[in-house]
Protein backbone atom coordinates (compact mmCIF):
# COMPACT_ATOMS: atom_id res chain seq x y z
CA UNK A 1 0.00 0.00 0.00
CA UNK A 2 2.91 2.23 0.65
CA UNK A 3 5.05 1.38 -2.19
CA UNK A 4 1.71 2.41 -4.36
CA UNK A 5 1.12 5.61 -2.23
CA UNK A 6 4.80 6.55 -3.37
CA UNK A 7 4.50 5.86 -6.80
CA UNK A 8 1.70 7.85 -7.42
CA UNK A 9 3.08 10.49 -5.53
CA UNK A 10 4.86 12.29 -8.63
CA UNK A 11 1.03 11.52 -10.52
CA UNK A 12 -0.56 13.63 -7.65
CA UNK A 13 2.10 16.30 -8.06
CA UNK A 14 1.75 16.84 -11.78
CA UNK A 15 -1.87 16.98 -11.72
CA UNK A 16 -2.24 19.37 -8.48
CA UNK A 17 0.14 21.56 -10.73
CA UNK A 18 -1.57 21.82 -13.51
CA UNK A 19 -4.05 25.48 -13.14
CA UNK A 20 -7.79 25.45 -13.97
CA UNK A 21 -7.88 27.04 -17.05
CA UNK A 22 -10.34 30.00 -17.70
CA UNK A 23 -12.64 30.29 -20.30
CA UNK A 24 -11.23 32.15 -23.61
CA UNK A 25 -12.88 35.22 -23.85
CA UNK A 26 -15.34 34.76 -27.06
CA UNK A 27 -13.83 37.39 -30.07
CA UNK A 28 -17.49 38.66 -30.57
CA UNK A 29 -17.06 39.93 -26.62
CA UNK A 30 -13.65 41.06 -27.26
CA UNK A 31 -14.65 42.77 -30.62
CA UNK A 32 -17.51 44.54 -28.95
CA UNK A 33 -15.36 45.09 -26.28
CA UNK A 34 -12.55 47.34 -28.19
CA UNK A 35 -15.17 48.82 -30.54
CA UNK A 36 -17.12 50.52 -27.18
CA UNK A 37 -13.31 51.50 -26.14
CA UNK A 38 -13.63 55.49 -27.78
CA UNK A 39 -11.11 57.07 -25.48
CA UNK A 40 -8.62 55.47 -23.12
CA UNK A 41 -5.51 56.69 -21.53
CA UNK A 42 -3.01 54.47 -19.44
CA UNK A 43 0.67 54.99 -18.07
CA UNK A 44 2.39 52.31 -19.59
CA UNK A 45 5.91 50.53 -20.10
CA UNK A 46 7.60 49.52 -22.85
CA UNK A 47 9.87 46.72 -23.65
CA UNK A 48 11.95 47.41 -27.27
CA UNK A 49 13.41 44.59 -29.54
CA UNK A 50 17.10 45.09 -27.84
CA UNK A 51 15.44 44.39 -24.43
CA UNK A 52 15.41 48.37 -23.23
CA UNK A 53 12.69 50.00 -21.29
CA UNK A 54 10.58 52.51 -21.61
CA UNK A 55 7.57 54.32 -19.74
CA UNK A 56 4.80 56.65 -20.73
CA UNK A 57 1.63 57.47 -21.10
CA UNK A 58 -0.66 56.60 -23.73
CA UNK A 59 -3.93 58.48 -24.63
CA UNK A 60 -6.57 56.67 -27.08
CA UNK A 61 -9.05 58.27 -29.28
CA UNK A 62 -10.93 55.70 -31.52
CA UNK A 63 -11.35 55.22 -34.45
CA UNK A 64 -7.49 56.05 -35.73
CA UNK A 65 -6.05 58.27 -32.94
CA UNK A 66 -3.12 57.62 -30.44
CA UNK A 67 -0.47 59.04 -28.54
CA UNK A 68 2.40 57.84 -26.61
CA UNK A 69 4.32 60.22 -25.01
CA UNK A 70 7.29 58.72 -23.74
CA UNK A 71 9.58 60.04 -19.98
CA UNK A 72 12.71 59.18 -21.08
CA UNK A 73 13.75 61.53 -23.51
CA UNK A 74 10.00 63.11 -24.49
CA UNK A 75 10.12 60.97 -27.96
CA UNK A 76 6.23 61.84 -29.42
CA UNK A 77 4.30 59.45 -31.11
CA UNK A 78 1.30 60.26 -32.78
CA UNK A 79 -1.34 58.54 -35.10
CA UNK A 80 -3.89 60.69 -36.89
CA UNK A 81 -5.75 60.91 -40.18
CA UNK A 82 -3.96 58.21 -41.21
CA UNK A 83 -0.66 58.63 -40.79
CA UNK A 84 2.23 57.93 -37.96
CA UNK A 85 3.87 60.78 -36.82
CA UNK A 86 7.46 60.14 -34.84
CA UNK A 87 8.79 63.47 -33.03
CA UNK A 88 12.54 63.44 -32.17
CA UNK A 89 13.12 65.77 -29.42
CA UNK A 90 16.94 65.64 -30.74
CA UNK A 91 16.26 66.73 -34.31
CA UNK A 92 15.30 69.75 -35.80
CA UNK A 93 13.29 67.86 -38.70
CA UNK A 94 9.86 67.44 -39.37
CA UNK A 95 8.52 64.58 -37.83
CA UNK A 96 9.41 60.95 -40.01
CA UNK A 97 5.87 60.06 -40.99
CA UNK A 98 4.53 56.74 -42.66
CA UNK A 99 0.91 55.16 -42.82
CA UNK A 100 -1.21 53.53 -39.74
CA UNK A 101 -2.61 51.09 -42.46
CA UNK A 102 0.86 49.96 -42.53
CA UNK A 103 1.06 48.84 -38.53
CA UNK A 104 -0.67 46.06 -37.08
CA UNK A 105 -1.84 48.58 -34.21
CA UNK A 106 -4.31 50.28 -37.19
CA UNK A 107 -5.79 46.80 -36.75
CA UNK A 108 -7.48 47.66 -33.17
CA UNK A 109 -8.04 51.70 -34.22
CA UNK A 110 -10.03 51.28 -36.82
CA UNK A 111 -13.56 52.10 -37.12
CA UNK A 112 -14.99 48.82 -36.77
CA UNK A 113 -12.97 45.95 -34.85
CA UNK A 114 -14.12 42.50 -36.20
CA UNK A 115 -11.77 40.15 -34.84
CA UNK A 116 -14.57 37.24 -36.19
CA UNK A 117 -13.05 38.75 -39.77
CA UNK A 118 -11.87 36.09 -42.19
CA UNK A 119 -8.21 35.38 -41.73
CA UNK A 120 -7.68 38.23 -39.18
CA UNK A 121 -7.06 36.10 -35.94
CA UNK A 122 -4.55 33.68 -35.86
CA UNK A 123 -4.35 32.87 -32.72
CA UNK A 124 -6.70 32.75 -29.37
CA UNK A 125 -5.48 30.83 -26.55
CA UNK A 126 -6.37 31.40 -22.99
CA UNK A 127 -4.35 30.80 -19.80
CA UNK A 128 -5.61 30.46 -15.78
CA UNK A 129 -5.55 34.09 -16.06
CA UNK A 130 -5.73 36.19 -19.42
CA UNK A 131 -7.03 35.47 -22.98
CA UNK A 132 -4.39 36.24 -26.09
CA UNK A 133 -5.88 37.16 -29.25
CA UNK A 134 -3.06 36.94 -32.32
CA UNK A 135 -4.44 39.22 -35.12
CA UNK A 136 -3.16 40.44 -38.57
CA UNK A 137 -4.66 42.57 -41.62
CA UNK A 138 -6.05 39.65 -43.82
CA UNK A 139 -5.34 41.43 -47.10
CA UNK A 140 -1.86 42.31 -45.43
CA UNK A 141 -0.04 39.69 -43.11
CA UNK A 142 3.37 40.81 -44.74
CA UNK A 143 2.59 44.11 -42.21
CA UNK A 144 3.33 42.22 -39.24
CA UNK A 145 0.63 40.97 -36.16
CA UNK A 146 -0.39 41.87 -32.69
CA UNK A 147 -1.41 40.02 -29.70
CA UNK A 148 -3.32 41.34 -27.18
CA UNK A 149 -4.26 40.44 -23.70
CA UNK A 150 -7.34 40.39 -21.82
CA UNK A 151 -8.82 40.09 -18.74
CA UNK A 152 -12.13 38.93 -17.76
CA UNK A 153 -14.84 40.17 -15.40
CA UNK A 154 -14.71 43.05 -16.61
CA UNK A 155 -13.02 42.55 -19.67
CA UNK A 156 -10.10 44.46 -19.82
CA UNK A 157 -6.84 45.26 -22.04
CA UNK A 158 -4.14 44.68 -20.32
CA UNK A 159 -1.06 44.65 -23.01
CA UNK A 160 -0.13 44.31 -26.48
CA UNK A 161 3.02 42.63 -28.52
CA UNK A 162 3.39 44.13 -32.35
CA UNK A 163 5.76 42.26 -34.78
CA UNK A 164 6.58 44.53 -37.23
CA UNK A 165 7.03 43.57 -40.78
CA UNK A 166 11.09 42.67 -40.03
CA UNK A 167 10.14 40.45 -37.36
CA UNK A 168 10.84 43.01 -34.44
CA UNK A 169 9.27 42.89 -31.29
CA UNK A 170 7.60 45.85 -29.01
CA UNK A 171 5.59 45.13 -25.96
CA UNK A 172 3.51 47.41 -24.41
CA UNK A 173 2.03 46.75 -20.91
CA UNK A 174 -0.52 49.24 -19.88
CA UNK A 175 -1.08 50.23 -16.06
CA UNK A 176 -4.69 51.90 -14.82
CA UNK A 177 -6.37 51.80 -17.64
CA UNK A 178 -8.62 55.16 -17.64
CA UNK A 179 -11.73 54.71 -20.21
CA UNK A 180 -14.55 57.32 -20.95
CA UNK A 181 -11.60 60.26 -20.84
CA UNK A 182 -11.86 63.74 -22.09
CA UNK A 183 -9.43 64.26 -24.66
CA UNK A 184 -9.56 67.21 -27.02
CA UNK A 185 -8.96 66.27 -30.49
CA UNK A 186 -6.15 68.90 -30.53
CA UNK A 187 -4.01 66.34 -28.38
CA UNK A 188 -3.99 64.46 -31.94
CA UNK A 189 -2.86 66.76 -34.06
CA UNK A 190 0.29 66.36 -36.28
CA UNK A 191 -0.03 69.86 -37.52
CA UNK A 192 -0.42 71.45 -34.09
CA UNK A 193 2.37 69.23 -32.44
CA UNK A 194 4.65 70.28 -35.47
CA UNK A 195 4.30 73.68 -35.30
CA UNK A 196 4.64 73.90 -31.64
CA UNK A 197 7.87 72.28 -31.68
CA UNK A 198 8.74 74.39 -34.03
CA UNK A 199 8.35 77.59 -31.83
Amino acid sequence: MNMLRFALAPVLALTLAVPAFADKIPLATLSAYLNGLTTAQAKFTQVNSDGSLSTGTIYIRRPGRVRFEYNTDKTLVLASGGTVAVFDPKSNQPPQQYPLSRTPLNLILAANVDLGRSNMVVGHTSDDKTTTVVAQDPDHPDYGSISLVFTANPTELRQWTVTDDSGSKTVVILQNLQTGVDLPASLFSIDTETQKRRQ
